[in-house]
């Protein structure tokens, strides 16, 4: 099944215009005919099923015949991570960490961070082709970079499981122990150069447990993928 997606379709819409540029895609590169039956998605949950009614390269209308809601993730799970100084290597944990299964993105300016300046917009087209590739209905939210302290203030009052993931020789305890099954998380991941010691301290005093991702040292993106991949096989049936 082919998804497409329009962040503007509601359950009560009758019918669909699809901007150039997908239209393009429709007519030209799919070569979908008058008739074809079209999936799509708004990215909130709802599947939508429609008919084409127009090939139009400029513009393809299609009629909704039926809307249905899917279930979201069983879990929540926002992370928190510092950019990469190779943009292409966070980009890629952008692609992987949607299709395995994540609600929430928050890139974070951390004291050893060798990125400061990222582009949301691109970001999001990547998540956006992650999401329609990996028949996703509910679309990761992709937040504002942020300093790491005002993301802990932000976050102060959620309720939710919050971890720190750390290479520190201090006392931490296992990722698989901390995952709580249906249960809502936040995960802070690192820059190349870990958590510098105040900003351990800082979490750890605001609530965040220091928790280990294994024996061996791990780049940025690759632990981020790791606690993607465990969160959601914690919650597997």
């Amino acid at each position: 099944m082919q998804l497409f997606y329009s962040q503007d379709l509601c359950p009560t819409d009758a019918q669909l215009s699809f901007s150039k540029e997908e239209s393009r895609h429709i007519a030209k590169v799919l070569r979908k005919q008058i008739g074809d039956i079209l999936h799509l998605t708004n990215g909130k949950g709802d599947l939508f099923t429609a008919t084409l009614l127009s090939n139009d390269p400029k513009c393809c209308l299609v009629a909704i015949a039926n809307v249905e809601q899917k279930k979201p993730l069983p879990y929540g799970l926002h992370l928190a991570i510092s950019p990469t100084k190779l943009n292409d290597r966070f980009e890629w944990f952008l692609e992987k960490a949607t299709e395995i299964g994540i609600t929430q993105i928050t890139p974070i300016l951390c004291q050893h961070s060798e990125r400061k300046i990222i582009k949301p917009l691109r970001y999001q087209k990547i998540i956006l082709s992650a999401a329609k590739q990996s028949l996703k209905y509910h679309f990761p939210e992709l937040h504002p970079m942020c300093s790491f302290k005002d993301f802990l203030e932000k976050q102060e009052d959620a309720p939710h499981q919050k971890l720190i993931a750390h290479c520190q020789g201090i006392e931490k305890k296992s990722l698989k122990s901390q995952i709580k099954p249906k249960g809502n998380h936040i995960i802070l991941v690192g820059p190349e150069g870990d958590f510098s010691a105040p900003e351990i301290t800082l979490a750890t005093s605001m609530g965040y447990t220091g928790v280990s991702l294994g024996k061996n040292r791990l780049r940025t993106e690759t632990a981020a993928i790791v606690v993607c991949h465990s969160v959601a096989y914690s919650n597997e049936a």
